[in-house]
């Protein structure tokens, strides 16, 4: 497996609990803002699904640029949050779950990626096509569009397609914006309210939506698997709407005429293109009330509880997850298991000649707990004595050092006293 998978799945993985802390903190805000204007909100959403694509990038590039331990303290501290949710029983191997992770991911996010080309190239097909059956209404609302750009303050040329496709008007492009309008709007609505919605999606253009939104599903294709984006990514689009029925009813002077289109609108079918900028995003009956009527909003106390625990219980669970992997992601030394060791044995020259003295050894002991190699670090200045210690080294047997709760090779050092009695 290689290290950037390995990295990659460890970061998916570890966005289940990073996505859900940036959930609880995003309802606190946008509950605190609930009766501030809708651009407050929106800036929190939108920064809230901005931090979903930060975090688990940063994170990813921590991992593939750290040490190799990091990966291992990484999977300790998942191994210890699944034993924390399911009680004593065992957690399945994330290192031999890591592969299909990442393999079921990027299938997943291969299909949406595929889903928002194609949704681009339908887009993009018809602003370029014109109906010939629509020209005539094509040009009378092409110019009134020209008037609402000139009011809006747009200097781009703004184009307009009728389209027969579609259940409400759609807004495509930012450098050349499109205006897609449905032709059952334009044969159905009364003008005024059509051109109401037109001022709508208008706003959209004056505030270049269109990227934010382009931004949005590349975030959701990346982060499909997660709940808290797709809510994030929803309440932008919510706000959003809002916006641009606060600026078109602004511009236009009567919020209940907006409102009146949007009655209207409510009858058509409800269209699922996310790609683009709809008037119909949003619960319209909830837009409809607030143009003609707003009040504040009460505080549910109720829908508030449910996030409170969960944020308890995420922030428990991974402060008990990394204290216990501090403490386990500790080096401990190798060890001498005396017990088994036999004494080295004396030379009989040495004994003969009255040496005596102390060597210092350096040696490596492996993962298994084997003597791979000696050295002699400080000499007793006796040749024979030196050796007869290194001799002795590999009749012990030792207890491994250990990182991360993991037997590790590592040398560690001895010293043997020949004193004479």
């Amino acid at each position: 497996m290689s290290a950037f998978i390995f990295a990659l799945g460890l970061t998916l993985v570890h966005f289940l609990w990073q996505g859900l802390l940036l959930g609880c903190a995003t309802a606190v805000a946008l509950t605190l803002l609930r009766n501030s204007r809708a651009e407050y909100r929106y800036l929190a959403a939108c920064s809230a699904l901005l931090a979903c694509l930060c975090w688990p990038a940063i994170e990813l590039y921590r991992r593939l640029n750290g040490d190799a331990a990091g990966g291992i303290i990484d999977i300790n501290v998942i191994h210890l949050a699944a034993q924390t949710i399911v009680g004593d029983g065992t957690p399945f191997d994330l290192r031999d779950s890591v592969r299909d992770i990442v393999s079921l991911w990027a299938l997943c996010a291969a299909v949406l990626a595929l889903r928002m080309i194609l949704g681009l190239l339908w887009i993009n097909r018809a602003a370029e096509q014109c109906d010939c059956r629509h020209r005539d209404q094509q040009l009378r609302w092409e110019a009134s569009l020209r008037r609402l750009a000139s009011r809006f303050g747009v200097t781009r040329a703004v184009r307009l397609r009728i389209v027969d496709s579609i259940a409400s008007p759609i807004t495509a492009g930012w450098w050349r914006p499109v205006v897609l309008l449905p032709a059952a709007l334009v044969a159905g609505m009364p003008p005024d309210l059509l051109e109401a919605l037109l001022a709508h999606e208008m706003a959209h253009i004056q505030r270049h939506d269109y990227l934010v939104n382009l931004l949005q599903n590349v975030i959701e294709t990346l982060l499909f698997y997660h709940p808290t984006v797709w809510w994030i990514s929803n309440r932008i689009r919510i706000e959003r709407e809002l916006i641009a029925d606060d600026f078109a009813a602004r511009q236009l002077g009567e919020p209940r005429r907006l409102a009146l289109a949007l009655s209207e609108l409510e009858r058509l079918q409800f269209s699922t293109h996310h790609l683009a900028q709809a008037a119909n995003g949003g619960n319209l009956m909830d837009r409809i009330q607030r143009l003609c009527r707003p009040a504040p909003q009460a505080l549910n106390w109720k829908a508030a509880i449910p996030m409170l625990g969960l944020a308890l219980a995420c922030m428990s669970i991974y402060a008990e997850a990394t204290a216990a992997d501090k403490a386990s992601a500790k080096r401990v030394q190798a060890m001498a298991d005396f017990d088994h060791c036999a004494k080295p044995v004396w030379p009989e020259g040495a004994i003969a000649r009255q040496e005596s003295g102390a060597v210092t050894l350096g040696f490596l002991v492996g993962a298994d707990g084997t003597l791979k190699d000696s050295k002699v670090k400080k000499s007793s200045g006796h040749a024979d004595l030196d050796e007869a210690a290194r001799s002795g080294i590999f009749k012990c047997k030792f207890k491994p050092a250990t990182q991360a709760g993991k037997p590790v090779q590592s040398w560690m050092q001895m010293q043997y006293v020949w004193v004479l009695e």
